[in-house]
């Protein structure tokens, strides 16, 4: 089966095992930077599985969750940041970085829920470098997400800019960690695979095992990738990013659909389904 998945460290303990090959001839990894890439490749037929903004779940039509997965934070995950260079109740265009379509919908919800603000939306997809402090002479705030985002600390700083971390400004909306993605498997695919679900969820469990027991090993191989020590990637991966989807992170992910469906990102807020098994 096509497994398609974001290349970020934060979803890089999920997807090692299937991009070393690990589970043999069984899966095919397509990697891809940008998440909602992804998202668009399960929805196009073009991949079987996919690790998906969550928001996509209620747009891609006959998907399954694979159980007991995510990427996800509990309260602070550095990775997907709101930065302006005003107050927040005082912004009025924001540039959208398109690589989640989550992310997107999400700061939209905290700008209208806890600041009273729905700012003009730009086209501008916000990245560092050269570049980047041009984004503002147009947009009071951007978003960004992934890996830009771990780095942005410094350059955020020398442009006078301050940043907000969106899981914590979730959190302070609504006491709950939040969601960014999961696994979602096209049930049509499945059903014409030869793989059974139990197998299936075996393999995607073993793979997260496994992820996440050679995270010093990950960590070592991005400090090549990303200008920050070894100390901070490990932190990331260990204290911000949370891979479960436990009873308190389904409750926080219902909680967004629901906020979704109020604001007009999503027609209604359908519930999970699981791939089954025995």
């Amino acid at each position: 089966m096509r497994i398609a998945a974001s290349t970020y460290l934060n979803s890089a303990p999920l997807v090692h095992s299937f991009a070393s090959k690990a589970f043999g001839a069984r899966y095919t990894f397509l990697g891809d930077a940008a998440p909602s890439r992804c998202a668009a490749m399960l929805a196009a037929k073009q991949a079987d599985i996919a690790l998906i903004p969550v928001i996509e779940y209620q747009r891609i039509p006959d998907l399954l969750v694979i159980p007991n997965i995510a990427v996800a934070a509990k309260r602070q995950v550095r990775s997907v940041l709101l930065v302006a260079r005003k107050p927040l109740a005082e912004i009025k265009t924001l540039a959208l970085d398109t690589s989640s379509r989550t992310s997107q919908a999400l700061v939209q919800i905290v700008l209208a829920e806890r600041y009273g603000v729905t700012p003009q939306l730009l086209e501008h997809t916000p990245r560092l470098g050269a570049g980047f402090a041009s984004v503002f002479a147009e947009a009071d705030a951007a978003l960004v997400i992934g890996d830009p985002a771990l780095c942005l600390m410094t350059e955020a700083e020398a442009l006078g800019l301050t940043i907000y971390d969106l899981a914590e400004e979730w959190h302070a909306l609504t006491g709950l960690p939040f969601v960014f993605a999961v696994w979602a498997v096209r049930a049509e695919a499945l059903a014409e695979s030869r793989l059974e679900p139990n197998q299936l969820v075996s393999d995607f469990l073993e793979a997260k095992a496994e992820g996440l027991r050679r995270v010093p090993e990950i960590a070592a191989q991005f400090v090549a990738e990303l200008p920050l020590p070894l100390s901070d990637l490990l932190d990331y991966l260990h204290i911000n990013v949370n891979y479960d989807l436990d009873e308190t992170n389904r409750t926080g992910l219902q909680r967004y659909y629901e906020r979704a469906a109020t604001h007009g990102f999503i027609e209604i807020a359908q519930p999970l389904r699981f791939l089954s098994v025995t």
